[in-house]
């Protein structure tokens, strides 16, 4: 368009408008106990962006920080273009953090009445919310009848009463059994793109099978982000071949291979996973005896746990 202002940078390479949550250093102390260090956080519009870390890291704090909740230390936060508690991004936010309050004597329905009345959601909303998180049939039951999984549905329902841009939810699996966790994770996939959601987590599969990119915190700091096949690395090929030192040498002549490693009595080969048949073939045809060949990637539990070992012991 002639004449627009070009998008403004926010100095990482990321355009504002792109941005839905951008935390410039925000710290939170509690007296001399730093929960949140420094944090430079940037979530994008339409994703699902995992906040990963231990229980203790500052993910809670931070996500309060975000509602306006806690005021920080020092730094800032801006979400969807507004100072963080602000009216102007409160309006667009429908947050679960930690375990939802209702009130147990009321039905599912009568309470999601009672948060519509206060936060000024239309009454349309509430059927509609019902039918997203599958608990229509169940409306008029009693909230304390309900089983973990049917009140965290709910608490998810309330957060969307208000047909919000952002989703903000706090371990939205805490306390399910396999069934309810594997249905949260398939309600947060069916939020993507639709809407931007900031999942905060420290269940490594389930950030894994519903995020798009991730931020890994440990002890209040950021200390790693990026999709989860980036966290995650290139693949790897673990060999087994007969004599083994004979078969790393010929290995390495493969112009298709970039490393070779022996770990644990083994060969450990950085290549394309696709190379595999064709490095097969040329270790078999040299005479070696090839006992194993599989790839090999690391689980985002292992690059966690990498990630956060030497962090979480000083």
């Amino acid at each position: 368009m002639p004449g627009a202002a070009p998008p403004v940078d926010d100095g990482v390479g990321e355009s504002v408008e792109d941005l839905v949550i951008r935390t410039s250093d925000l710290t939170k102390r509690f007296g001399a106990i730093v929960a949140v260090n420094r944090l430079n956080l940037r979530v994008r519009r339409g994703e699902v962006y995992g906040f990963l870390g231990p229980n203790g890291a500052g993910k809670t704090t931070t996500l309060r920080m975000l509602l306006g909740l806690a005021k920080p230390t020092s730094g800032s936060a801006e979400v969807l273009g507004s100072g963080a508690g602000s009216a102007g991004s409160i309006g667009q936010i429908g947050a679960l953090i930690e375990s939802p309050g209702f009130y147990p004597s009321l039905s599912g329905r009568d309470n999601l009445r009672v948060m519509a009345k206060h936060s000024g959601a239309s009454k349309e909303r509430i059927g509609e919310v019902l039918e997203e998180v599958d608990l229509a049939g169940r409306a008029q039951d009693r909230f304390g009848d309900y089983s973990q999984g049917m009140k965290q549905r709910l608490g998810i329902a309330a957060a969307l009463l208000k047909d919000p841009e952002l989703v903000i939810l706090d371990e939205p699996t805490n306390g399910l059994d396999p069934a309810g966790m594997a249905e949260i994770r398939s309600f947060i996939r069916e939020l993507r793109g639709r809407r931007t959601v900031l999942l905060s987590s420290h269940l490594m599969h389930e950030v894994e099978q519903t995020c798009d990119r991730v931020g890994v915190i440990s002890n209040g700091s950021l200390i790693r982000e990026g999709t989860v096949d980036e966290l995650r690395g290139a693949s790897t090929l673990r060999m087994v071949a007969h004599p083994l030192q004979g078969a790393r040498q010929l290995i390495e002549t493969m112009p298709q291979v970039e490393a070779v490693e022996i770990m644990d009595g083994a060969l450990r080969v950085t290549t394309d996973s696709k190379a595999a048949a064709s490095i097969n073939k040329e270790l078999v045809n040299a005479g070696f005896a090839v006992s194993e060949l599989r790839p090999e990637r690391a689980t985002l539990e292992e690059v966690f746990l990498s990630l956060t070992r030497g962090v979480n012991s000083q």
